[in-house]
């Protein structure tokens, strides 16, 4: 037996307009799957999470709320306004704390102090080369991207920080078991499979 597909179930995908979705379209086209992102104006429709990516969200949100301080807050898989035709969905952020409230449906680029992308087989390319350009260019000044491998080897953290001048990020480090670094605050993270399979 074949599954029907989305067309033949009756499902209708939702056409573009000239020039591209909005980021006002991405909270207003009903029946959008969860976390559905928006970059350069098409939408991007994420796949379900593997058990190992979402502990390993589970572990850094942990992490993060435990060292940092009072004037920042983590969240995760929330929407990232950029600009109008660009709202992506980052696997974890740290903002200001004043920012935050109960009603947010989404942040802006401005509130966000640290993004953090964790590496999924079908986002490969979207984390890895897309998004730290998008982010880098809307001014956010810390991003990290975690490598999951398939194999026994443990998780790898690289960490980047703004250059003001050139608008890019700058490796600042790769971290294979621990994650301690000084910015945007002090963390000192347990990353090995032993942390995430605690979880």
């Amino acid at each position: 037996m074949t599954a029907e597909s989305p067309q033949d179930a009756g499902y209708r995908w939702p056409v573009p307009p000239p020039g591209g979705w909005t980021v006002e379209d991405l909270f207003t086209l009903p029946d959008l799957p969860p976390h559905t992102e928006l970059l350069d104006g098409s939408l991007i429709f994420v796949s379900p999470q593997r058990d190992p990516h979402s502990v390993m969200i589970d572990l850094l949100v942990a992490g993060l709320r435990r060292t940092a301080p009072p004037k920042l807050r983590v969240r995760r898989e929330m929407t990232v306004v950029l600009d109008e035709g660009n709202g992506p969905v980052p696997d974890v952020i740290v903002l200001h704390a004043e920012v935050v409230s109960r009603e947010r449906t989404r942040y802006e680029a401005t509130d966000v102090v640290l993004a953090i992308e964790v590496i999924s087989p079908e986002s490969r390319r979207r984390d890895e080369q897309y998004k730290p350009r998008k982010y880098a260019a809307s001014g956010i000044p810390h991003f990290w991207l975690v490598e999951m491998p398939t194999d026994d080897t443990h998780p790898v953290v690289r960490t980047y920080e703004l250059d003001p001048v050139s608008d890019t990020y700058s490796l600042t480090g790769i971290h294979h078991k621990r994650l301690q670094v000084p910015a945007p605050f002090d963390v000192d993270l347990d990353i090995t499979w032993d942390a995430v399979d605690s979880l």
